[in-house]
């Protein structure tokens, strides 16, 4: 395999569009924060110069997507262990999530779709801030709507 600027590139992309991710979970205090969040972009890339270079070198020895499937396996294993249930609450779900578009954003830089893994990121990052405060409005009416509901129930 000889040397390919693009996977400069590649792993540039998906540094920077994990690496935005990773700050916004580092901030809110969650345990996979901005370093495994790269870590797992920078893994998932490289899978996938790996498979995409395997396939291109000529002797088609292999299916692209068989390394790119086992990534997204991979993935689902790590974000299970992420999730507990604690205190009657699940916890640990967004981050998961977070993890599994963080591999997909690295898997996009590797295969070539740079536009893609920093659009996606951008888009992960507005969905992760932006929609936190909508989140925090519907759970406030939904407590307000129980308290409602168990005030009503003590008055029957």
């Amino acid at each position: 395999m000889v040397w390919d600027y693009t996977y400069l590139i590649k792993i540039l992309i998906a540094l920077i569009s994990a690496g935005l991710l990773g700050v916004e979970r580092e901030y809110a205090g969650k345990a996979a924060g901005l370093r495994t969040f790269i870590m797992v972009s920078l893994g998932a890339c490289i899978f996938a110069i790996i498979s995409q270079s395997v396939f291109e070198s000529g002797g088609h020895i292999g299916d692209p997507a068989r390394i790119a499937a086992q990534v997204v396996t991979g993935i689902g294993f790590i974000g299970a262990g992420l999730i507990i249930f604690q205190e009657q609450k699940i916890k640990g779900l967004t981050t998961a999530a977070g993890l599994f578009t963080v591999a997909s954003l690295g898997m996009a830089a590797g295969f070539g779709f740079y536009f893609l893994s920093l659009f996606g990121a951008v888009a992960a990052l507005v969905v992760l801030t932006g929609l936190r405060r909508v989140e925090r409005f519907l759970d406030k009416r939904a407590e307000l709507a129980r308290q409602k509901r168990i005030r009503e129930g003590q008055n029957d």
